[in-house]
């Protein structure tokens, strides 16, 4: 390939292959990938963990792991192969020209320093502007990222802003030297709808004020949807698919795109289920308030959950949406004790939760459990994973034997073979780590499971499966649901009823088809409207 690329190609890459380290279940991690993003377009890649797509971006920025052998092929920016320059080489020669955003940034900002101190770096590193010339490119920047009141931005350390607002600080700093090519892997996965649909209008303007190439990496093909000028599909590493969105989401050609669009979830409001048994959950004017402070300060309070009251039926599912901070997890919590409320009543199977002393509630915890967010942290990298699913067993007096016996039923009930049992979370993917997560969770048989988020950053066939996991246990065992999500469309089909909360209360609460159709509060119609993609139909639902 020539080094010379016409003039709207900003970035291109030729017959990149990125070998795999190890023993992989294949041999090569990218292989053979031609494609080029183009001035003031935006294209998005998509595929399943494993397709390469994040590794794809790493290798752009000279980021990949140590463990990797040296990438093959080109990739060509400004008539350099980044693939042969070194970390300072590139400093000197790319500068801020290329930048990225990564999925979790309050994994990227230093907690140590405020985020006005780390935006800075960049201009300290490549510019001679002076220290105050530098404090107004950055508040101009957070301002430019609709950050409110820049000024209070500026002094804020990572873990006093919101996960939308830490994101805005990595686009700021990104945008600093005012990139021609801007990188954004999973930029939005784990954003609420209404600060996704905020980062996503962003994104566009950015692109029409800057003329910024973005190469936006995403599973959510509502995101897809909304945003792209092309798609690119990847599998296993493969460049499978790649054409103008429309074409990509309404014709798919490659049966592995069609999988793909087949499996993503649609605003389509579901009825009740009226074959429901005796009620599980009752919770009575839950509130929990956080306060922060110091000695000789004012005490700064906020009031998470404000007097929530809520019922949940067996085999019943009550969705409970909101954007971050609305005070989802936090009741979430409250409900099973893992944080204590201020005050309220919570019954769980005939069970007064609110009133059990430590000892009492540990032997009540069977009768509810959790699916947290993140498989990967949820397991003890150190125990296998049949130790963990009999763990919960054996500690409520289960004898070996049974809990053995129960584990592997469960396993294969998961859909993994029995064997998983010996193997350790390091081994499965994130889809089958959440798979065995819910089948720790289902070990005791509780009356009530909670879901927080649990298939949020999941793929969407992978989430597809889990969701119909979830559905077809629940029919056999009959246990309540309380289901929190901020994807709508995955509740929509999902739920029996939803409640929508807001500044720690529920503002609404209803049957989807209701919810939907004729919402009651402005906060939900918000809510509704913010969801990415919604004027797209899937094909296969069309």
């Amino acid at each position: 390939m020539s080094d010379h690329l016409p003039d709207d190609v900003l970035l291109s890459y030729e017959n990149l292959t990125i070998p795999l380290p190890g023993k992989g279940d294949r041999a090569r991690a990218v292989e053979g990938l031609s494609l080029q993003l183009h001035r003031n377009e935006i294209l998005c890649i998509v595929g399943e963990s494993g397709s390469g797509k994040s590794l794809t971006a790493l290798s752009t920025m000279g980021l990949l792991d140590a463990e990797f052998d040296r990438p093959q092929g080109q990739i060509m920016f400004h008539g350099n192969n980044l693939l042969e320059m070194g970390e300072r080489q590139r400093t000197q020669r790319i500068g801020g020209k290329l930048a990225m955003i990564f999925q979790e940034p309050t994994a990227s900002l230093n907690p140590f320093y405020t985020v006005g101190h780390q935006v800075s770096e960049t201009f300290k590193i490549h510019t001679d502007l002076s220290k105050a010339e530098i404090r107004q490119k950055v508040l101009d920047l957070f301002a430019e990222v609709l950050l409110p009141d820049p000024e209070r931005i500026y002094r804020s350390y990572p873990h006093q802003l919101s996960g939308g607002q830490c994101q805005r600080v990595m686009i700021a700093s990104a945008l600093a030297l005012n990139p021609e090519v801007l990188i954004a892997d999973e930029p939005t996965t784990a954003l609420d709808v209404t600060t996704q649909a905020q980062i996503l209008k962003l994104m566009l303007r950015l692109r029409e004020r800057h003329g910024t190439g973005i190469l936006f990496i995403t599973h959510d093909f509502g995101v897809v949807a909304e945003i792209a000028d092309r798609v690119a599909v990847m599998c296993r590493g493969e460049l499978v698919e790649v054409g103008p969105t429309a074409e990509v989401l309404n014709n798919p050609q490659h049966a592995y795109t069609k999988r793909l669009v087949a499996a993503v979830p649609r605003l389509e409001p579901r009825a009740a289920r009226s074959d429901l048994g005796e009620t599980v959950l009752r919770a009575q004017n839950i509130s929990k308030t956080y306060r922060t402070g110091h000695i000789g300060k004012a005490v700064h309070e906020v009031r998470a959950v404000d007097d929530v009251s809520l019922t949940l039926r067996r085999g019943e599912t009550l969705g409970l949406v909101g954007e971050s901070g609305s005070g989802k997890s936090t009741l979430s919590q409250c409900i099973i004790r893992m944080v204590d409320a201020d005050g309220g009543e919570i019954e769980i199977d005939g069970i007064r939760f609110d009133s059990l002393r430590p000892r009492a509630l540990r032997h009540a915890r069977r009768h509810a459990q959790i699916i947290f967010q993140d498989p990967y942290t949820a397991l003890d990298p150190r125990q296998k994973v049949g130790d963990a699913i009999a763990e919960g067993q054996l500690i409520h007096g289960v004898p070996m034997a049974q809990a053995a016996a129960r584990t592997a039923e469960l396993l294969e009930a998961m859909g993994l073979d029995a064997s998983a049992a010996e193997r350790f979370p390091h081994q499965f993917s994130g889809g089958q780590r959440q798979r065995i997560c819910i089948a720790r969770a289902l070990a005791l048989e509780p009356a009530l499971l909670i879901a927080d988020e649990s298939v949020s950053a999941l793929d969407v066939s992978v989430q597809a499966q889990i969701l119909e996991l979830l559905v077809d246990v629940q029919q056999r065992l009959q246990f309540g649901l309380l289901f929190v999500t901020h994807d709508l469309r995955v509740a929509s089909q999902l739920c029996d009823r939803i409640a929508v909360m807001q500044k720690g209360k529920i503002v609404e609460i209803g049957e989807p088809v209701q919810l939907f159709t004729n919402p009651a509060q402005e906060y939900t119609r918000q809510l509704l409207s913010a969801v990415p993609g919604a004027g797209w139909v899937p094909q296969s639902a069309a």
